[in-house]
């Protein structure tokens, strides 16, 4: 049976889109991952871009609060930001509940060539990171 993963951040438009769509492709045999936010935006377009360099299509994803789980049950809700992990509410109770903080790639000003070098250093980080603490392998 999958265990079932919930990523949290503030605005559920880049880190916690990329890590739902990372832990899907990769991990989508033993993981379900779904996420969202303390409030709702948009997918940011250069998420979507930087996970289909790896043919992860992610273009459908919509932005959700956290509200639209209430009641669900999840193995794992991990907070990706300090914002949502201040926020994470207390009906996640029971689960078990880990804060991996990564930088926010939106934030980043620059030329587009430097901005999509910080959405695909923070997607490869999510990447390893968020496998490694799933599956319990060692850095």
């Amino acid at each position: 049976m999958k265990k079932h993963v919930l990523f949290l951040c503030t605005h559920n438009s880049c880190r916690s889109q990329m890590a739902e769509g990372l832990i899907n492709h990769f991990l989508g045999d033993s993981f379900h991952a779904c996420s969202a936010g303390t409030e709702a935006t948009r997918v940011n377009p250069l998420a979507i871009r930087v996970l289909s360099e790896l043919d992860i299509d992610i273009s459908h994803h919509v932005s959700k609060t956290i509200a639209e789980f209430d009641g669900q049950q999840f193995d794992h809700v991990i907070t990706l930001c300090g914002s949502a992990n201040e926020q994470c509410p207390l009906f996640f109770g029971g689960v078990r509940r880990a804060h991996i903080g990564f930088d926010d790639p939106s934030c980043v000003s620059g030329s587009e060539e430097e901005v999509l070098q910080e959405f695909r250093r923070v997607r490869d980080e999510l990447r390893h990171k968020l496998i490694r603490y799933l599956t319990g392998e060692k850095p």
